[in-house]
């Protein structure tokens, strides 16, 4: 008799332990994925900041097949703000992953904090990781070196021997002078005048005016959102017929907008997504970028398409495919899970989205190489395939 109570008592310990498996499997399985987001809905990276956000409130409610819950935080284009955001969405709100910021400054502070807290981190700006963020850091728009090399292709087609430049005075605008100085000299191009100004700047008359005195055959400026229509505007206003180029950080129709008839001209490397309807038939990306274009022009009206909501698209699509790779292993709001889910996202490679083709690698974090590039004039107010 004894015995037998014992065997029911073993049978039972392991039916409760069985029980116990198939609730925690359950429970892993519909643990949802979080991922923490701050941009700068105000501030000078507005321009930038507010597409993105809406893009993040189109997303489906599913990531890698998962229930996904968004926490969004402005940081007022603000990196002291940026790091804090990012202190709270990986300590408090404890998110597998974090998207953002929206302008480079920014973006720096919450790659600072990705690192030391172990969260991965996909960047809406372009900039380069240091080697101890490298594991956790990943950044989604076109480098500085992809862009530049497509500014400087154009230079080479239209015989420009001298250049200037005018950028921001943070590291945004330090990374396309440190990249425009070696680059000119390569190409065998004299830069003849490296003017600097800051992003709340309500005049850059005397920076133009050296400009105009070196008598460049191109000027480029390195600014995004609409402080990048100042130097531009400026230029035009004091009579400059040279050739203007400005960066992928002005793509969007915001800046034509407030640039008006200053833009007419201008040459702009940008992704597939700003043109989709005018790229060739055999672009691989263009059917992604034409259906997430009608989406949110559906949503925001027409010719609202912009590089700043493609990037949180983008954003998207990197991490379902990467979120699907990493629950494989691990479960979500774990450590585990995170290590995961950024060794996932490395591996992201041949993925079409809306600026082009996707290809990550251990030694390169940035999603887009040449084949996420286009070159782009403004003709009649209006973004056309150069």
């Amino acid at each position: 008799m004894l015995h037998s109570h014992r065997r029911l008592a073993r049978a039972a310990l392991w039916c409760f332990a069985l029980a116990c498996s198939f609730a925690s499997s359950a429970y892993a399985e519909d643990t949802p994925v979080t991922i923490g987001v701050t941009l700068s809905a105000t501030g000078p990276g507005a321009s930038l900041g507010i597409p993105e956000r809406q893009t993040i409130g189109m997303l489906p409610a599913t990531l890698g097949g998962r229930a996904v819950r968004y926490v969004v935080l402005d940081d007022g284009s603000d990196p002291t703000t940026a790091a804090k955001n990012a202190q709270r969405l990986a300590t408090d709100d404890k998110v597998d992953a974090i998207i953002g910021s929206s302008t480079t400054p920014a973006c720096l502070a919450v790659a600072a904090v990705a690192a030391e807290t172990a969260t991965p981190q996909l960047a809406l700006c372009p900039f380069v990781p240091r080697p101890e963020q490298l594991r956790m850091v990943f950044s989604l728009p076109q480098s500085v070196a992809v862009m530049s090399d497509a500014l400087f292709d154009d230079m080479r087609t239209h015989n420009v021997k001298t250049l200037g430049f005018i950028g921001f005075a943070d590291s945004y605008g330090e990374s396309w002078l440190k990249d425009v100085q070696a680059r000119a000299e390569t190409r065998g191009i004299r830069l003849v005048d490296a003017e600097r100004y800051a992003r709340t700047d309500s005049s850059v008359t005397a920076q133009s005016l050296k400009l105009l005195a070196a008598n460049p055959d191109a000027v480029l400026i390195a600014a995004s959102g609409t402080p990048g229509v100042l130097p531009m505007s400026t230029l035009r206003d004091r009579g400059y017929k040279g050739r203007l180029y400005q960066t992928h950080g002005v793509a969007n129709n915001d800046f034509l907008r407030v640039a008006g008839k200053s833009a007419e001209g201008v040459i702009v490397p940008v992704g597939s997504i700003l043109v989709a309807e005018q790229l060739p038939a055999g672009d691989r990306s263009k059917a992604v970028a034409q259906a997430f274009a009608k989406r949110y022009e559906a949503q925001f009206g027409a010719g609202s398409r912009n590089l700043f909501a493609g990037y949180a698209f983008d954003a998207y699509l990197v991490l379902d495919k990467a979120v699907a790779s990493a629950a494989r292993s691990a479960t979500p709001g774990t450590q585990a899970f995170r290590d995961a889910l950024a060794l996932a996202i490395g591996s992201v490679t041949d993925l079409p989205a809306t600026h082009g083709i996707i290809n990550i690698s251990a030694k390169d974090h940035s999603a887009y190489g040449a084949t996420g590039r286009v070159l782009v004039v403004v003709r009649g107010g209006q973004w056309v395939l150069n």
